[in-house]
């Protein structure tokens, strides 16, 4: 049962890699000649009549910043395998100097945040840029803006001043920390003799990592997981790309996270705002809900494969969302009304 549900979620997250439109991909998990013709030419339909409806947001690039002037664009961003490619030793996902330097440059001209599902720390360790907004545990641990927050009736209660008296640090899962870190030795226990398990305390979430075990131990590491988490009613099991994730049972996700910061950075009920939210993960789904739902912006998700997705627009991987920022600080530096974040926002950069 467990080894049918991964096939089936690794197919819909999009493990199986296209060779369809692409120059060189060195890094294919398979190469053509382990493939047959007919597999290959089965993918390269599959991924071209997918992509009739979500086409690339390089080759939309200038149809999708037509459309955008005028407004004022807000750029999210997820992290692993959206800025930095998926790899074995989630400690080492490191993003190239090019990707840093882009990111760097599109938040001087648009408010930018990352929502993760590592922890906010670890993130900005990895991302290293003071000019850009991070919110952790996929959105449970952010990192925000002074602005006013919801009170009373409001969702936003759980918020305090960083240690320099600047941001605003949310945190709406905190009340579940001391469970959270029983989860995460309980877990380090549990699973210590599965080669290739790794558990990741993300500070409001907890990841089992399981890239590098074997598949005949799938079976086994699940149980565990689900053996430890029944005795924590109030935490529910997730899944990621190769990846386990114990989260509180509360109505708070990357979707969540994007209201919350438009909304502290005075655009909530802006009609003039335009989110670009690109990730690959199904965590990001509850995002580009959220675009969805209000009807303009631009949910692009990072896929070499078909999937199910609400987003409006792809790109393959990495390397693509490193070219499609740096052609949306280009478009922007170039602009007759170019100005800098803080001529436009009144936020120091």
């Amino acid at each position: 049962m467990f080894k049918r549900n991964l096939a089936k979620f690794n197919h819909a997250m999009g493990f199986q890699r296209s060779c369809c439109w692409q120059k060189v991909r060195p890094d294919s998990d398979l190469s053509t000649k382990e493939r047959a013709p007919n597999e290959i030419v089965s993918e390269d339909a599959n991924y071209s009549s997918w992509m009739v409806d979500h086409p690339s947001a390089l080759t939309s690039f200038d149809h999708m910043m037509k459309d955008a002037k005028g407004k004022k664009i807000v750029v999210f961003l997820d992290y692993d395998g959206t800025l930095s490619p998926i790899v074995n030793n989630p400690d080492r996902a490191f993003m190239s100097d090019e990707m840093r330097a882009a990111v760097k440059e599109v938040a001087k001209y648009f408010p930018t945040a990352i929502i993760s599902g590592r922890s906010r720390d670890k993130v900005k360790g990895f991302v290293q840029l003071n000019n850009i907004y991070y919110a952790g545990s996929h959105g449970m641990d952010i990192m925000a803006p002074p602005r006013p927050v919801r009170s009373s009736d409001g969702n936003y209660l759980t918020v305090s001043l960083d240690r320099k008296g600047n941001d605003v640090v949310f945190q709406p899962a905190q009340k579940f920390l001391p469970a959270i870190q029983k989860i995460s030795k309980e877990l380090e226990e549990a699973i210590m003799k599965i080669p290739g398990a790794r558990v990741e305390n993300n500070r409001f979430c907890v990841s089992v990592h399981f890239r590098q075990v074997r598949e005949e131990d799938y079976r086994t590491l699940e149980e565990k997981v689900k053996s430890i988490l029944k005795h924590y009613p109030d935490f529910r099991l997730d899944w990621g790309k190769k990846v386990m994730e114990i989260r509180p049972s509360i109505e708070w996700d990357k979707g969540n996270a994007l209201e919350y910061l438009l909304d502290t950075l005075g655009l909530g009920n802006c009609t003039d705002v335009l989110p670009v939210y690109i990730g690959d993960d199904r965590t990001d789904e509850d995002a580009f809900k959220v675009i969805q739902k209000r009807g303009q912006g631009y949910p692009i998700v990072v896929t070499s494969s078909p999937k199910d997705t609400k987003a409006s627009y792809s790109l393959y991987d990495p390397l693509e969302v490193l070219t499609f920022l740096s052609r949306l600080a280009r478009w922007r530096k170039s602009s007759s009304s170019s100005r800098s974040i803080s001529q436009v926002w009144g936020v120091s950069s």
